[in-house]
């Protein structure tokens, strides 16, 4: 009896194999399946995975090749241009079709289509699947047929469409291919950091893979999501669901988190709205890129190629190491260096101080984040970063300035996150503790803390800051209407 040809089921970001479109149609075939991963080496350019990305992609790639192996199939791991290797793999293999899921990354899209006709010369049928979105980015339209722009008619039409289909167990076992493969050892990849102590608080607080993401989801379902609507504002507070580097490295599908959040909350509430709405702002940030390929380079509104950025390495750097003088910045910046993470609020202070009142480019920012995030994204990094700067999707972006002292004050009144991530801080009062310059003497000495020594004075006043912003975006080309 003559095996079938066997399927390739290509894996980029959505390491998973519980609701996985794409290996779910590769099984409905009835042939062998080959799972691979590519590291591809050369597409990216700039946006290849950055040193918490590939930290993580490190671990979510162990958990994967355990899963696949514990039911019978052998993760094949090739490293090189991404087209390149699936077509050399379609050729050793014999293989008669490949599965994947569909991408939104300029890059990666690009790279797709050049590889089509390739792979039909040979016979092979290359079939994309919606692994990582809820929404295909076609799919959702405003009434004029056009791309919405705007988040709030977005997600109304994105609650409206509603979600479609149970979420697909994974399969018990795999009919794996039975061929010798060469595959390269996960090791010698240099993914893990080469200063292991950059990364030991990292290892201590999350666990990659699949059951790390379903054990993450379960935790905050018990624990944060009945107050969420209340509390995710909170840094200070373990009252968000820290699911983003998850979500990202598709380790879970954005519909079993959106369903099993519904199942938590069968009658709704503002708990459930207010979660859902995060899971379609990634979405939004995903069908922004569909739509504006140029999203991580260029400011979607063009008036804003014309904003006087300034350059400040100095400046920069003192924002980047978390030592700008302002706490709730610093805090943010010094927590996503330990942690490859930042709570959501204060990802939004801290960039607009770096882009508002230091006059420094979104794309500082975002280059940052991109490697030291473990869930940078690059739709949701670039579209957030926009949309702080006042360039990207929003209905009336140049206004909002964050005061990092009020916004330290209202969302971390009694200091508990500065107090963790700047400890030099820590025994100021709850008064000072967002602007220590305001404290007297007294009160200084007596928490041990000397501005300019122990801690640093602020870099900027904030007052001249915001003016010098607001008189930059005064002074930009007016916008068409």
């Amino acid at each position: 009896m003559t095996m079938r040809a066997p399927a390739i089921v290509w894996f980029f970001q959505d390491l998973r194999l519980d609701d996985q479109p794409a290996l779910a149609a590769a099984l409905a075939a009835g042939r062998p399946i080959v799972p691979v991963f590519v590291l591809d080496t050369t597409s990216p350019g700039a946006w290849a995975p950055g040193g918490a990305s590939r930290f993580w992609l490190h671990g979510s790639l162990t958990a994967l090749g355990a899963d696949l192996a514990a039911r019978g199939a052998r993760l094949v791991l090739r490293r090189g241009v991404m087209g390149e290797e699936l077509l050399r793999l379609a050729e050793e293999t014999g293989a008669a079709e490949i599965h994947g899921g569909r991408a939104v990354e300029p890059w990666l899209r690009a790279a797709i289509a050049a590889l089509r006709p390739a792979l039909a010369r040979r016979g092979v049928v290359f079939h994309e699947h919606e692994t990582r979105l809820l929404f295909a980015p076609e799919r959702l339209k405003t009434q004029n047929g056009g791309a919405f722009s705007v988040f709030t008619p977005f997600a109304r039409a994105a609650f409206a469409a509603g979600i479609e289909g149970e979420a697909w167990p994974a399969p018990a076992t795999l009919p794996g291919f039975s061929g010798a493969l060469a595959s390269d050892v996960l090791a010698t990849w240099g993914l893990a950091p080469a200063r292991p102590d950059w990364a030991a608080e990292m290892r201590r607080l999350w666990t990659p893979g699949a059951a790390g993401a379903a054990a993450r989801l379960a935790r905050f379902l018990t624990d944060a999501f009945p107050a969420y609507d209340r509390a995710r504002d909170i840094p200070g507070h373990a009252s968000t669901s820290m699911l983003s580097p998850h979500l990202h490295w598709g380790e879970i599908s954005p519909r079993r988190v959106w369903q099993a959040a519904s199942r938590a909350a069968p009658g709704g509430g503002k708990p459930l709205h207010s979660f859902l709405n995060e899971l379609l702002w990634r979405e939004f940030s995903a069908y922004l890129l569909w739509h504006h390929p140029h999203l991580p380079e260029q400011p979607l509104r063009a008036e804003f190629a014309a904003m006087p950025w300034r350059e400040d390495g100095a400046a920069r750097a003192a924002w980047q190491r978390g030592e700008t003088g302002i706490p709730i910045v610093d805090a943010g910046m010094r927590q996503l260096w330990r942690w490859g993470w930042m709570h959501n609020r204060v990802r939004m202070i801290a960039a607009s101080f770096l882009v508002k009142h230091l006059l420094l480019p979104w794309q500082a920012g975002e280059a940052w984040f991109w490697d030291t995030l473990l869930d940078a994204d690059l739709a949701a990094n670039a579209a957030s970063w926009q949309w702080v700067a006042g360039s990207g999707a929003d209905a009336a972006p140049y206004f909002r300035i964050f005061n990092p002292i009020l916004q330290g004050r209202k969302f971390d009144p009694e200091g508990a996150y500065v107090r963790r991530f700047v400890p030099e801080l820590a025994a100021l009062p709850d008064e000072f503790i967002h602007a220590p310059w305001e404290a007297p003497g007294l009160a200084l000495r007596a928490a041990g803390v000397e501005l300019g020594k122990t801690y640093p004075r602020p870099i900027i006043d904030l007052g001249l800051g915001r003016a010098r912003a607001l008189a930059a975006f005064a002074a930009l080309p007016r916008r068409a209407a």
